[in-house]
């Protein structure tokens, strides 16, 4: 089977954001099929290819997989509406590349919701079937988060998830809500899939490291946050947490931030001007050198901005990097990954907005070394049993077969 996989932000773990669809077009390859990859320029990312761009695109191969690389740069600092200009011309040029590759099926993964353009062009078009996979809820999220208010934008937005469900052969959810939020649109649960977020092989393959990080000290406790700096993170509230610990005089403590995004810039400033010196901030680094440092801090963050269109709706990659480096996690949202973290007891729910009991769950953590390690344990079970990339891999894979009803050898087989 040939599949045309459309990510417009796809990278190769050399980057430095999530890196599930080339795990899962390997895993479609390992399989006997065929990935073409159709995706764009992001600053965060590293598509593999390196030759010139002619009219716009460039493409080669790529650990098996065929990439096609639009010239579209993005960058996380983007404004909104510079980022929906860049996410509507990428699905543009992308209608050629659907109207014109030969392929037997196409598996389009949002974000941004724009990609259901071409996928819906390929469909209408050329009457190809195509598997839509909802990382985030659109418009609901923006809506709710207050950063899109125009309701002729909210309506086009709607009508496009619509039209982008309803159309698809099949739909895949990364999380209970989202699975929820698709059926709210009129498809039958039958038609859609959950697939969450998985665990990477090479985190769980690691072991726990004795050394900390470059620049802290032995005796520090290590909270790690990874990824976007962005409104919908609410990383300020870090900033209260921080000054909670700073008031009550705690020194080994630290929070260590490593990521990029549009509020970065005013985190440090904020951050400089309390003169927080327990909140760090380092740049993004690629998935393979973050392997090594979540093996050698103490606790990964959750952190998002308390709406509850965001407790069921999304499936951060943080976590799951996390849990497989036998990390304990501290969230400070309810939803599902709340409740998965408080049912195998590998760390720590909080309520939203409560600086004081942030900092009081960070010291109580740092105290107990062996209810840290314990939490750690689990989290790493969990990991195994529940989300490991290659369980998720058969899924997907089977599920993509089922779709097409096309199958090639035995999974693994050589």
């Amino acid at each position: 089977m040939k599949i045309l996989y459309l990510h417009q932000h796809f990278t190769t773990p050399e980057g430095s954001t999530g890196t599930r669809s080339y795990e899962f077009a390997r895993a479609l390859i390992k399989q006997g099929h065929t990935v073409t990859m159709i995706c764009g320029s992001h600053n965060l990312a590293k598509t593999g290819l390196t030759g010139d761009y002619k009219k716009n695109i460039r493409r080669g191969f790529v650990d098996g997989i065929e990439v096609i690389e639009i010239h579209q740069p993005y960058s996380n600092h983007d404004g909104l509406f510079k980022r929906a200009f860049k996410f509507l011309k990428f699905s543009l040029r992308s209608i050629k590349l659907v109207l014109t590759e030969k392929y037997d099926l196409i598996y389009a993964t949002t974000t941004p919701l724009t990609i259901g353009i071409p996928a819906m062009a390929a469909k209408i078009l050329r009457n190809k079937n195509y598997i839509f996979e909802v990382r985030d809820l659109w418009p609901e999220l923006p809506k709710a988060m207050g950063v899109i208010k125009n309701p002729l934008i909210l309506k086009s937005m709607s009508v496009l998830e619509f039209g982008s469900y309803r159309l698809a052969k099949h739909c895949v959810g990364l999380s209970p809500g989202i699975v929820d939020g698709i059926m709210r649109r009129g498809v039958k649960r039958h038609n859609i899939s959950l697939i969450p977020n998985g665990c990477d092989e090479g985190f769980l393959e690691k072991n726990k490291s004795l050394n900390k990080p470059n620049g802290f000290d032995p005796e520090d406790f290590i909270a790690v946050f990874t990824g976007a700096h962005g409104e919908a993170n609410g990383l300020e509230s870090l900033i209260d947490v921080a000054r909670e610990l700073k008031n009550l005089n705690n020194q080994n403590i630290k929070i260590l931030l490593i990521g990029d995004g549009k509020e970065k810039i005013k985190l440090i400033k904020k951050s400089q001007e309390e003169n927080l010196t327990n909140l760090i901030f380092w740049d993004p680094i690629p998935k393979l050198e973050l392997e090594n440092i979540l093996q050698q801090v103490d606790l990964g963050l959750m952190i998002l901005k308390n709406i509850p269109a965001f407790y069921y709706g999304t499936s951060p990659n943080k976590f799951f990097d996390y849990i497989a480096a036998g990390l304990p996690v501290l969230v400070n949202y309810p939803g599902w990954l709340a409740d998965l973290i408080n049912q195998n007891k590998c760390g720590l729910a909080i309520s939203p907005e409560d600086p004081q009991r942030f900092a009081e769950g960070l010291i109580e953590l740092a105290r107990d070394k062996n209810k840290l390690k314990q939490m750690g344990q689990s989290a790493r079970e969990l990991a195994l049993r529940e989300f490991s990339r290659e369980k998720l891999a058969v899924e997907f894979v089977g599920c993509l077969e089922r779709v097409s009803d096309k199958k090639c050898r035995k999974f693994g087989a050589s």
